[in-house]
């Protein structure tokens, strides 16, 4: 898994338990209910860790220029 991979997953698991993201065929375990608010933190979550990964670049590339 990448890090991408491995940071959605852990976001999966904090806010909606889905134990992983990978397919595994079966209905019982690729579809889950979900509460609107587990969905709002969890893509609260995923924003805020895009914007920390915005700001880390954009730190690189202010000490390697």
């Amino acid at each position: 898994m990448n890090q991408l991979d491995n940071l959605l997953t852990q976001i999966a698991q904090q806010h909606l338990r889905i134990e992983t993201l990978e397919t595994r065929r079966s209905d019982s375990l690729d579809f889950h209910d979900v509460a609107v608010w587990c969905l709002r933190d969890a893509l609260e979550a995923a924003f805020n860790a895009g914007v920390e990964q915005g700001r880390k670049a954009v730190n690189a590339d202010k000490t390697s220029g």
